[in-house]
């Protein structure tokens, strides 16, 4: 298959790119190598791809219309895989327009020209923060999610109605994924693990929110891939329900699935996991809840279950550890 990933030197992008090359796909990869953190851990990504005979690497902007549509032109891929966004919940209370400019304006540019281009699945990554302010456990793809507490969430419910919108009008099967925080090798370094990893190993202190009474569904970003590579080939058709707790829109082909472990873990028990396999004591400072933040999230995942029999499965300790490995070996910290 001729596919597009944009996002391909992120965290989830870059990895999904390297499965589809290894199944023997040609990939186009999209990203433009923001200093939003290290563009060196980019570069480093997007080396592990650049050895495939069929792989081309644009470095655009997603809201750069006239270069997407260059791309789109070209390459007519088959199916769209939209990772690229600018992520980070915190980044987005002091940085709202760049949210706007690339969550909306370049999501819309992508939905767009999957539709004028032909492609046969968008598949389009959105968040667990677009639940917000729900306190039904766990959440369900149905649930409604009026109350977003960011900008980031709100950029990213915007591209899903875009989304849903354009599926129904032009028909282009779509998925929106609502994704649960996604950890592991090669992850973002604004991300939790991340950042505590690196200052428990410098021995410096990490900052712990709400004084640690935090509950969240880590996903491995293997399960993660695993995931999304199943569901690539599942799209869906309006109105056709798997389950009877289905997300699949009555009026569009367009349906979103969570991507969760559906086992939540406590904020301290995954620090616990983190000096576990660092041999080392973490340094906490305390603080209280900070704002735009939820105090739980849960996947509920039945349906991306119904749809491909798979559902995520790595304990939070075995990633944590590999992450650390990961992280030991890139850095050589000790």
């Amino acid at each position: 298959m001729k596919i597009l990933v944009t996002g391909a030197a992120g965290f989830i992008g870059n990895e999904i790119a390297l499965r589809l090359l290894e199944e023997g796909h040609t990939v186009t990869g999209v990203d433009c190598f923001t200093p939003y953190y290290d563009p060196k851990l980019k570069e480093a990504r997007a080396a592990r791809l650049t050895g495939y005979e069929g792989f081309r690497m644009e470095r655009i902007r997603v809201e750069d219309a006239e270069a997407m549509e260059a791309v789109f032109r070209r390459d007519e891929p088959e199916i769209v895989v939209h990772f690229a966004a600018q992520a980070g919940v915190r980044y987005s209370l002091d940085h709202p327009r760049d949210y706007v400019d690339s969550n909306v304006v370049g999501s819309f540019n992508v939905i767009e020209f999957s539709r004028r281009y032909g492609a046969r699945h968008l598949v389009l990554a959105s968040t667990s923060s677009a639940y917000g302010a729900n306190e039904t456990y766990p959440f369900h793809e149905r649930d409604a999610a009026p109350y977003p507490l960011t900008i980031y969430a709100a950029t990213k419910l915007a591209s899903e109605l875009i989304a849903h919108s354009h599926a129904h009008l032009y028909g282009v099967p779509t998925t929106a994924l609502r994704f649960f925080t996604v950890y592991g090798p090669w992850g973002r370094p604004d991300m939790a693990l991340y950042k505590f990893t690196d200052c428990v190993f410098k021995g410096q202190p990490i900052d712990v929110f709400n004084h640690g009474d935090l509950i969240r569904d880590f996903t491995y970003i293997g399960d993660l891939v695993e995931s999304i590579r199943r569901l690539m080939d599942t799209p869906p058709v309006a109105g056709q329900k798997v389950i009877e707790a289905d997300s699949v829109s009555p009026v569009a082909p367009f349906r979103m699935v969570n991507i969760g472990n559906a086992k939540p873990v406590r904020l301290l028990d995954y620090i616990d996991a983190i000096e576990e396999a660092t041999g080392r004591k973490a340094i906490m400072n305390m603080l209280d809840m900070q704002p735009g933040d939820v105090k739980q999230t849960f996947a509920d995942v039945s349906l991306l279950k119904a749809l491909t029999g798979y559902t995520p499965n790595t304990d939070y300790r075995k990633g944590v550890a590999r992450f650390v490995d990961w992280y030991r070996g890139y850095f050589k910290p000790d």
